[in-house]
């Protein structure tokens, strides 16, 4: 019989199967159909510190190449994921499993891994500082080398379990990367834009793994490539990409984080983690794009940037403490310009 058993971060597993986080919930709910122990382990749901309910619907979408989803991070809070959602785990599942955990400010991360790696199930900590739910606001952990580090090391000195560092390139904006940036990192002449950022995350010491989601068999060669011989990045590679991200903020983009809690209270609905996100493509790629997804997306009737009542109420809850007033002035002197006269 062939021996299917691994090893991650010095946890052994029976074998290498490990359902993504989102795609599994809280794994109980599987076990009226199968036994889950056959599992390596999985990675449950993504836990913040406060309960989310979600985007709203419709979310998910089937289309002709599979399925788009945009869920928004919904979960019920990590203090509620303790008390409810792993003792009922543990009925069904006798395996280590894997904690997901998304969070909008250093602190958050690191309170909420600290309250799971003191459950005696969870045997690793996925920390996602870029998750694709969360828009393009996200910017300052997933692609700011100095916060992915902080957000690394808070978690790191909070906790004793393996840590694993969820998509901390975000690599569409790497592929993207405006000309000015792109030119740093080809001037090295030693790998993609992404290869510099995996490494940068991977030479972390004490950093046993790196997650990197790939569309295509290209994208999982350039991996492979750079990690089978893995090294950190050099001083002549670390000063590029400290280049680089003096570039992204010289473009004075708006460090938002996307974590809504700003929309929950405002009395025009205004989105405003999405209005800063297309300000920051905008910024970064000049794409007309953005326009469009501004007046034809993000925005309706009496929900424009210039609707804002300026009662304050977002700033309140801002984990940012973001001028939210103030940028919404900015956002709308941008995208709702009077027509030029012909």
């Amino acid at each position: 019989m062939v021996n299917t058993k691994v090893t991650l971060c010095g946890i052994e597993m029976d074998n290498p199967i490990i359902p993504a986080s989102g795609t599994f919930g809280f794994g109980y709910e599987f076990a009226e159909l199968y036994d889950i122990n056959m599992l390596g382990t999985f990675s449950f749901k993504g836990t913040t510190r406060e309960p989310r309910f979600g985007n709203p619907t419709p979310r998910i979408a089937e289309y002709a190449g599979g399925l788009l989803n945009a869920v928004g991070l919904q979960n019920p809070g990590v203090d509620a994921v303790i008390e409810t959602e792993l003792p009922k785990l543990q009925q069904v599942f006798h395996k280590p499993v894997m904690a997901n955990i998304s969070g909008f400010s250093v602190a958050e991360y690191a309170e909420v891994c600290e309250k799971l790696d003191a459950q005696e199930q969870v045997g690793w900590l996925e920390v996602n500082i870029s998750c694709p739910n969360v828009h393009g606001g996200g910017m300052s952990f997933g692609t700011d080398p100095k916060a992915a580090a902080s957000v690394t090391r808070a978690v790191k000195d909070a906790v004793k379990k393996p840590v694993i560092v969820m998509e901390p390139v975000k690599g569409g904006n790497l592929v993207n990367l405006p000309e000015d940036a792109k030119a740093v990192l080809e001037d090295l002449h030693g790998g993609s834009p992404v290869s510099y950022a995996i490494r940068f995350v991977a030479g972390f010491p004490g950093m046993m793994m790196v997650l990197s989601g790939m569309s295509n068999m290209e994208q999982m060669q350039d991996n492979i490539s750079f990690m089978r011989d893995f090294k950190p990045l050099d001083e002549t590679e670390r000063a590029a990409v400290e280049k680089v991200q003096e570039i992204f903020h010289s473009k004075d983009l708006i460090p938002c984080t996307a974590c809504r809690y700003c929309t929950d209270g405002c009395p025009k609905h205004i989105s405003i983690p999405d209005l800063f996100a297309i300000m920051n493509t905008k910024q970064i790629h000049h794409d007309w794009n953005a326009d469009c997804y501004y007046e034809d997306v993000h925005t309706a009737p009496g929900r424009k940037a210039s609707d804002c009542l300026k009662c304050g109420k977002c700033e309140k809850v801002c984990p940012q403490h973001l001028p939210i007033r103030k940028l919404l002035e900015q956002v709308a002197a941008e995208f709702e310009k009077a027509p030029a006269a012909n």
